[in-house]
């Protein structure tokens, strides 16, 4: 019957066919394919699934199906696919994935080490064969596995492997959105009437059979199943479905009628099989047997075309598991639920015995929801966040104690909001609110909603519930309150000019009256402590005062980073700015070299875009734009694949060094718009400070003059004093002598606090600006020096460039070109077009012209294929490069072959870093 009826639904489908027969010619020549089958309930997605399976007879195949109840079961739609690739989980590369499975202990891996794992798991199985994955209900795929197989998808080029996904119209599976698709939908009229014909076999108007068609929209197996549940005077009067748009829950209810049919022991059965996803049989049998089911029942359910029980337990259709749990009653279910429980082995797979037991569970049970607690404790362990939050929730549930109650509660909203599902958070922070509870979990609860809202709404209002949760743990002499401190006023920054009158402030007084936790005598500050007292100081008692505060705080942050503490990846985006804040250049990049380095070896994808955009910005000053642009690259490929939205900040940086006007103003008007909706205030400031730099090297200083006013209206920690440069640059080129005086003034307090040679390079720079004669000519020599001592080339650049200019106006012609022929040749090589363009014109005004460029006339690397060159270059394997940017080594070899061609070499050794910058997607043309 099954064999028969997926025949019939193919009938009409050779569109769809034709692409999955397609896709395996693909996967025979070496590529990778990844496609999602999109359609109703009942359109034939399972049987094309099952004709890719029987017509790829050189590939190798591996299935899986998600199941609605196992939903909260971490990675249990891996678990699945991994099934006949067990025997590989022992290879020490594939650590993340046995760990996450339970199958060892180790820590707790990252959602996305455990994707690279998988990645390289099935590459691995495609070496002798190719691997087609069938992915069927993703839409009732657990969140993890969901995520993780749309991680490899997207990683998908020259594996050999296929993942095709099968998904209702409207399924939740976001995480796919964006794979290719291919849309079934219902068949031609002819074809439908076709396959209706071989269903009904009695006398029907042919009115009738018309409106049947049309009714259920040429849905296959509406079309199998609906003339089952009628009689022949029905279809022969004309009864059909009645509403086409509830053809789902009509097939349902026919699935339905064919159960209440069946005698009760098989019904029970089935319900079993239903709540049993694993698709066990040994396991479904040995529940069954504890209920007293006989195997006379799995005859009559597969006699009636509802079931296969073989090697696995496997219902024809996914909507007839739906009826046959959706029929059972709550006793029944409690008992299968309980049956099963009691078949699961304890010691093998104790979590989902715990969930077993959690559904057999009517009303408050204690025992059980400790064993859910414990549950919740081992899915943490292996990075399940979204089960140990489910399992949270349900032992909450089921807790009867009002006080363990609300406790549990707390602790379930804080998972929940972990696993991002903040709606979920909220209503459980509503539970952990009832009951006799004290002072401390009120101020926790307090934090938590705090902290959520930052998290998803930012805004003014965020750093004010932070402070306020802060000072109630302050009062209870909480350890914890200096955390929260630090949060309140990380919130109070980000807020910045959006954010209510003096919130700034308000945050950095009442940090600084919070008592440091007790410690011993012997044990250092921590330099989140320390990052405190900085920063407070900073915005309480002004710069000069801070200077020494944040000092402590980032060389604290710099012996962190250097013994390898993992909560440094964690810290960064805290304690990056302060490096800037201080012109310490050396602390910037090493500190933010060592944290993307951390964040890499980790896996820690989830702060590593940022980690990355940190770094990007370290080498855009450096006037490394090619590899500024390739980490911001990796950054938006990352976030691309997570999920997440892609951070701004590096390309929009980029893009105003650069001078690319269209570019820049799009994304700064983006910028500014986001900043806006979302209360951050800082992110607004650096948008401000990014179009004085674009209009500062367009030559439209008016412009410049206004953004960086702008910029500068607020102290934003981090690049403030970065804005009163442009402004002192812009403002002494449109006649605004004082407005530079001022600006320079505020500088001035900074630097020479700060001390560093970017520090005073900088401000000699723009001292030079205001001053004349001999004083000017000393302070640019002054400028060059220092920064020529420093890191930051980029701002060398600048400085020979307004030297040269100044030359040139004292008529020092032979002077100014020297220095703008400096200026124009670094400013070139590193993609300052903008600038460039400027100490292009001086020279031309002094009579000379810039150097010649050599043209390579060679093939543009694509931004993928100049960031693999360059790791290769540096000796870097491509598992290494793989590892590093979430490839599979095929992958990174199949990108080397055409960088290869490209370059016109034949090894690794010929890689030469010169060249691959010189026709690099950043620095070419």
């Amino acid at each position: 019957m099954k064999i028969r009826d997926q025949g019939l639904q193919l009938e009409g489908r050779r569109r769809e066919c034709e692409a999955l027969d397609r896709l395996v010619a693909d996967l025979g020549a070496g590529r990778s394919a990844a496609l999602v089958l999109r359609g109703e309930a009942g359109i034939g997605k399972t049987a094309l699934l099952d004709y890719l399976e029987a017509n790829a007879p050189s590939c190798r195949i591996a299935r899986a199906a998600g199941v609605e109840s196992e939903m909260e079961l971490v990675f249990g739609g891996l678990h699945q696919l991994c099934g006949r690739l067990r025997d590989r989980l022992s290879d020490p590369r594939h650590e993340a994935l046995s760990t996450a499975f339970g199958l060892t202990a180790g820590t707790p891996p990252d959602r996305f080490q455990v994707g690279l794992a998988m990645l390289n798991l099935l590459t691995e199985a495609a070496e002798d064969a190719p691997l087609i994955c069938l992915i069927d209900d993703a839409q009732w795929l657990d969140r993890m596995s969901a995520q993780t197989l749309a991680f490899v998808a997207r990683r998908l080029l020259a594996e050999r492997v296929a993942l095709v996904f099968a998904i209702r119209e409207h399924g939740d599976a976001n995480e796919l959105t964006g794979l290719p698709e291919l849309v079934v939908t219902g068949l031609s009229y002819d074809d439908a009437r076709a396959l209706l014909d071989t269903t009904v076999t009695g006398v029907v108007d042919e009115r009738v059979r018309d409106r049947f068609v049309a009714e259920t929209r040429g849905n296959p197996l509406a079309l199998i199943e609906l003339p089952r549940s009628l009689s022949a005077g029905q279809l022969a009067s004309g009864f059909g479905p009645a509403d086409s748009d509830q053809l789902a829950s009509k097939l349902e209810e026919g699935f339905l009628r064919r159960l209440q049919a069946l005698p009760g022991e098989t019904r029970l059965l089935l319900l079993m099989a239903a709540a049993e996803p694993v698709g066990d049989p040994v396991l479904l049998w040995r529940a069954a047997d504890r209920l007293g089911i006989s195997s006379g029942a799995a005859a009559i359910a597969e006699s009636a075309g509802l079931i296969d029980i073989g090697s696995r337990v496997r219902f024809r259709h996914p909507l007839i598991r739906s009826a046959a749990y959706g029929s059972g009653s709550p006793a029944d279910r409690r008992a299968v639920h309980r049956a099963l429980a009691d078949a699961t082995d304890a010691a093998l797979d104790p979590d989902r015995r715990a969930w077993h037991r959690a559904n057999a569970t009517m009303g408050l049970d204690e025992k059980v929801a400790a064993e859910l607690e414990g549950a919740a404790a081992r899915a943490q362990a292996r990075g399940g966040v979204g089960t140990a939050a489910a399992f949270l929730q349900r032992s909450t549930e089921l807790t009867p104690d009002p006080s363990r109650r609300a406790k549990r509660a707390l602790t379930a909203a804080g998972a929940k909001f972990g696993a991002g599902e903040p709606d979920a958070a909220y209503d459980l922070l509503s539970a952990a609110e009832i009951g006799p509870v004290d002072d401390l979990h009120r101020a926790n609860l307090a934090r938590l909603r705090a902290q959520i809202n930052f998290a998803h709404r930012r805004g003014k209002e965020a750093g004010t519930s932070l402070l306020d949760a802060a000072n109630r743990l302050e009062a209870l002499h909480d350890p914890s309150a200096r955390d929260a401190y630090l949060e309140a006023l990380g919130a109070a920054v980000f807020a910045g000019r959006l954010g209510s009158h003096r919130n700034v402030e308000k945050a950095a007084e009442a940090a600084r009256a919070a008592q440091p936790p007790a410690k011993h005598p012997a044990q250092a500050t921590s330099a989140m402590d320390l990052l405190l007292d900085g920063v407070a100081a900073r915005f309480t008692d002004g710069y000069q005062v801070a200077v020494p505060s944040l000092r402590k705080a980032l060389q604290a942050f710099r012996q962190a980073a250097a013994r390898g503490d993992d909560k440094v990846v964690q810290w960064l985006w805290r304690g990056c700015p302060v490096a800037p804040e201080l012109w310490d250049d050396e602390a910037w990049h090493e500190l933010t070299d060592r944290g993307v380095e951390l964040a890499r070896g980790q896996g820690a994808l989830g702060v590593l875009p940022g980690a990355l955009t940190y770094r990007a910005v370290v080498h855009l000053h450096a006037g490394e734009f090619a590899t500024a642009a390739m980490l911001v690259t990796e950054s938006d490929a990352i976030a691309a694949a997570t999920g997440t939205t892609p951070l701004r900040d590096g390309r929009l940086m980029l893009a105003a060094w650069r001078g690319e006007e269209s570019l820049a103003a799009n994304l700064i008007e983006a910028a500014v718009q986001d900043a806006i909706a979302r209360g951050e205030g800082r992110a607004l400031g650096l948008a401000m400070h990014a179009t004085a730099v674009l209009y500062n090297g367009l030559c439209r200083y008016d412009v410049a003059h206004e953004a960086a006013r702008k910029a500068c209206e607020h102290e934003d920690l981090g690049f403030f004093a970065w804005s009163l440069v442009e402004s002192i640059e812009a403002a002494a080129h449109s006649n605004a002598a004082a407005a530079a005086t001022d600006a320079l003034r505020q500088l001035e307090e900074r630097a020479r606090a700060a001390g560093t040679d970017w520090a005073l390079g900088l401000l000699a720079r723009s001292a030079a600006l205001v001053a004349e004669g001999n004083d000017a000519d000393a302070q640019y020599q002054e400028a060059v020096e220092r920064l020529g001592r420093t890191r930051m080339v980029v701002h060398l650049a600048r400085a020979r460039l307004l030297y040269g200019e100044w030359l040139r106006r004292e008529n020092r012609r032979h002077d100014a070109r020297l220095q703008l022929r400096l200026a124009h040749d670094s400013l070139n090589e590193m993609g300052a077009k903008a600038f460039a363009a400027r100490a292009r014109q001086e020279l031309a005004a002094t009579g000379a012209a810039p150097r010649r460029q050599e043209d390579t006339n060679r093939e543009i690397l694509t931004a993928r294929e100049a960031q693999i060159a360059r790791l290769a270059a540096d000796g870097l394997t491509n598992h290494e490069i793989g590892s590093q940017l979430f490839l599979s080594p095929h992958t990174v070899d199949w990108h080397l072959r055409k960088v290869f061609s490209k370059l016109a070499v034949t090894s690794r050794r010929q890689l030469d870093p010169t060249l691959i910058d010189a026709i690099s997607p950043v620095t070419a043309g």
